[in-house]
């Protein structure tokens, strides 16, 4: 016989909910959240002093609940806001919900034992008081919706908001901060314009990020005073995070700028994404677009800012990246040291000069790379065989023609080893690209960064390939003069390389999420008609997630080639196999080489 079955809701299910949150401060900005979702234009957060049973107080002035809406909504667990209405933004100020599964009202029982909310609307304000106690000890409640609430409401001549207290805070875990919340909240809510939040009378600033705050005071001829204030963060922010936003009149103007710092090629890239700063310029009102969203772009005062205030804020961060730069290197060298002091003596001096070039060259690069480079030169001072070898040729120079000749034998197997070494990193770098290749969110410049120095994955005729400044310039010049109306985000992300006295490679990168299709093949004819004429013939590599079903072979020509980033990496894995298999076959014996070096030879 067939019967029905039903769901049952566990009370403890909402002390579950509330201890999904890492820490109070983070159950305290998903309060916050609420008051955003209400329209709220000032939340006042109050923090207890450690150690003592004062209460957590979050209040705002947003749109408040009736009765009604606190019973049916408030109360009901996951009531996701877009089950009641398709708009995904509120209907007062417009702003993106942020609050959507509907258990953010079980933060505050992260950290507290009881949770009274309070909410005024239509001149009654309603309260219902939460303790978690009742919830875990129910008295043989079997499901959640079974227990009573204590719920009032009570006439009142005061507006509208909300209000959440916090009582009976569990003392084992640590008091909330209020310079850690301010640093969660203002990394989201700092740059909005009608949403102010004070953490115990103190509005969010800059300095809440973390780090220490510079301030740069002057005035501009047309707009008046100006007020620059910035921070490197600890660590990179997020995207929208980055950069100086304009406030004019008290208001965010626009998305924040780098102000051409961006521009500045040797600031490390992941320095510039600390960047966090604000310009008050209220002279700047009417610099700004009718409908307050924007600057104008043209406008001359607001150039002369900028070019001041990357002029200010430039200087800083190369004095950031100096002391870190110099920190980081000293890390580096300290870490190295052992093994360079366990080489022989007459080899330890090179060693060290060898591991400085490296660092200094290829530092802003990255600290991975770098550990990959040292690693090769390192490994290869500590292995004995070429230098033993080499040596074994000098001293063979003038003897017989069979001594020569088994000197050359032993190096090509030394040689063929390490070949190996480099397919299989090769290998590795390889996954990598991929990894990023099959991911809609990668950029142009990411998938143009990771392959610009491994031009081997598009065939071995371009391993020898390279780009310099020259080339650089020759491609920036370009996009700039051509696209110069265009958006950077809709500007195209081109690489040229070069072999010694031979052809160029230009390379145009698409999003892995975007397809190669007849408008790529148009944009290609431009750039070959545009750059021919001065550079000389080039050949074009056009590279993209996928290639369009319509497009044919006979829209290729001998230099213009589309091509989807899976079927280069493909083919650039079988190529590597295919050498690992010849290497593999090779059984000569490696008389007098290391073991290491037979090994690696015969696991292949």
């Amino acid at each position: 016989m067939t019967s029905q079955a039903n769901f049952g809701v566990d009370p403890k299910l909402t002390s579950i909910l509330g201890a999904s949150y890492t820490s109070t401060e983070r159950a305290l900005c998903e309060l916050v959240d609420n008051a955003w979702d209400a329209d709220a234009n000032l939340v006042r957060i109050t923090l207890p002093t450690p150690l003592t049973d004062d209460p957590i107080v979050i209040e705002d002035d947003g749109s408040g609940m009736t009765e009604v809406e606190v019973r049916e909504i408030y109360l009901r667990i996951a009531n996701d806001r877009l089950s009641r209405s398709r708009d995904e933004r509120t209907s007062g100020k417009r702003r993106r919900v942020k609050g959507r599964k509907g258990i953010g009202k079980f933060a505050g029982l992260a950290a507290a034992g009881s949770m009274t909310f309070e909410s005024t609307a239509g001149g009654v304000r309603t309260s219902v008081e939460i303790r978690r106690a009742l919830l875990l000890d129910h008295h043989g409640y079997r499901d959640l919706e079974t227990i009573d609430l204590p719920i009032s409401a009570t006439p009142t001549a005061a507006g509208h908001g909300s209000k959440v207290t916090l009582r009976k805070l569990d003392h084992t875990r640590r008091f909330p901060s209020p310079d850690v919340l301010k640093g969660l909240l203002v990394r989201v809510y700092g740059r909005e314009e009608d949403f102010r939040i004070l953490v115990n009378d103190e509005r969010l600033e800059v300095a809440d990020v973390g780090g220490t705050p510079h301030v740069v005071e002057f005035f501009n001829p047309d707009v008046g005073p100006v007020k620059v204030t910035w921070i490197i963060a600890d660590k990179p922010l997020r995207k929208g995070e980055v950069g100086f936003a304009f406030r004019v009149a008290g208001k965010i103007v626009g998305p924040p700028s780098l102000c051409g710092l961006d521009e500045v090629e040797d600031i490390p890239e992941k320095v510039r994404q600390r960047i966090y700063g604000e310009i008050e310029a209220d002279g700047l009102h009417s610099h700004v677009t009718a409908d307050w969203g924007n600057l104008v772009e043209d406008s001359i005062p607001l150039q002369d800012i900028k070019a001041r205030v990357r002029a200010d804020s430039e200087a800083h961060l190369r004095d950031v990246c100096k002391t870190e730069v110099a920190q980081a290197q000293a890390r580096l060298r300290r870490e190295y040291q052992r093994r360079i002091e366990m080489l022989p003596e007459h080899r330890r001096k090179n060693a060290a000069n060898a591991v400085e070039r490296v660092i200094q060259k290829w530092f802003p690069e990255g600290d991975a790379k770098v550990r990959i480079l040292v690693d090769l030169v390192l490994d290869a001072l500590e292995k004995d065989d070429y230098f033993s070898i080499c040596e074994a040729l000098v001293n063979a120079r003038g003897s017989d023609v069979a001594a020569i000749a088994e000197c050359l034998h032993e190096f090509g197997l030394v040689d063929m080893a390490m070949m190996v070494q480099q397919a299989k990193t090769r290998m590795f770098v390889l996954d990598e690209i991929e990894r990023l290749a099959r991911s809609d969110t990668t950029l142009e410049a990411e998938i143009h960064r990771a392959i610009e120095n491994n031009l081997w994955i598009f065939g071995s005729q371009y391993g020898l390939l390279a780009s310099n400044k020259t080339l650089g310039r020759i491609i920036s010049d370009y996009v700039g003069e051509k696209h110069k109306r265009k958006r950077l985000a809709h500007r195209p992300d081109l690489f040229l390389s070069q072999a010694h006295k031979g052809p160029k490679l230009l390379i145009e990168f698409k999003r892995p999420s975007q397809s190669v299709g007849r408008q790529a093949e148009s944009q290609a004819r431009e750039y070959r008609d545009d750059l021919t004429p001065s550079n000389g013939p080039m050949e074009i590599l056009v590279l993209g997630g996928s290639v369009d079903k319509s497009m044919s072979a006979v829209y290729e020509t001998r230099d213009i080639v589309f091509r989807s980033y899976a079927h280069v990496i493909g083919n650039a894995r079988s190529e590597i196999e295919w050498l690992l298999s010849e290497l593999s076959t090779t059984r000569s014996e490696p008389r007098r080489l290391a073991p290491e070096i037979s090994d690696e030879l015969s696991h292949r």
